[in-house]
């Protein structure tokens, strides 16, 4: 699925028979392109029986100027490394990747920034915590991060300028903390797990620790009874009768009835924001 820059024509849908077929297609389509490349989505090939075109693929798309990528590694293996080339695009505006092990920072090829990234999107990842604060950090202007699937624990210590929106889901996270985000409006946890359980819960990270994010005006989904937050220095359980975040503005909450002890917390939870 490729678009060419100024997207004035419709959407280039390759197909064939055969993955080798495919592969082929898809390797003369990036050689045959002027580039620059506005959209480009590339998810449905098995990556490990192409490693030689995979990264040949991102050597063009790098020197072609990409700007939208989606490059999924579909349907397996799990571990397989993202080529470290990839961080040298720094025409990209948005990322997504799918099903990858993502490069320690000592084989990011150096100088290698993402200058122009507004949005990025990591789904079913594995990644170190260096390698975590390493995007946020070579990605001064991104917007919106998106962390789904995660394979490893997560541990998000959060320091961006420009980061508007922060979206968790469906991962096993072990600490979060907002350490110095101005900008950060709206923060989502979603099904999220303890670490060591292996069970998805909503909301239920080992703890929550914010301290700068005077913007942020929507936070969720918290649970009564379940969520630790730190406000700057303070330790704060979801139910007592201090004030939490004092710019919040929406607050989602998920709340289990048949739970007694989450139900008596409510009504001091929400008693901060009456």
């Amino acid at each position: 699925h490729l678009l060419p820059d100024g997207g004035a024509s419709g959407p280039l849908i390759i197909g064939a028979p055969s993955p080798r077929a495919v592969t082929a297609a898809v390797s003369s389509a990036l050689a045959a392109h002027p580039g620059p490349f506005r959209c480009v989505h590339l998810t449905c090939s098995t990556m490990d029986e192409h490693r030689g075109e995979m990264a040949r693929w991102i050597d063009t798309l790098v020197a072609k100027g990409v700007k939208d990528l989606v490059f999924v590694n579909r349907p397996w293996p799990m571990d397989l490394r993202l080529p470290a080339t990839l961080f040298s695009c720094a025409s990209l505006t948005r990322l997504y990747l799918g099903v990858w092990t993502l490069p320690g920072t000592a084989a990011v090829p150096r100088g290698a920034s993402f200058p122009n990234l507004r949005e990025l999107g990591l789904c079913m990842t594995v990644m170190e915590d260096r390698a975590l604060a390493f995007l946020l950090e070579k990605s001064p202007v991104l917007e919106f991060l998106l962390i789904m699937w995660s394979q490893t624990g997560v541990r998000l210590r959060l320091v961006s300028h420009s980061l508007r929106c922060l979206q968790l889901g469906y991962t096993h996270l072990e600490d979060i903390e907002v350490v110095d985000a101005p900008r950060l409006e709206r923060f989502f946890l979603r099904n999220v797990s303890l670490p060591g359980t292996g069970k998805f819960t909503i909301n239920s990270p080992s703890r929550i620790k914010i301290g700068g994010a005077p913007n942020l005006r929507v936070l969720g989904y918290i649970q009564p009874g379940q969520t630790e937050l730190g406000i700057s220095n303070t330790v704060i359980v979801a139910g007592s009768k201090e004030n939490i975040v004092p710019s919040v503005q929406i607050l989602a909450i998920e709340l289990h009835f048949g739970v007694r002890d989450a139900v008596k917390k409510v009504s001091g939870f929400l008693h901060v924001y009456v």
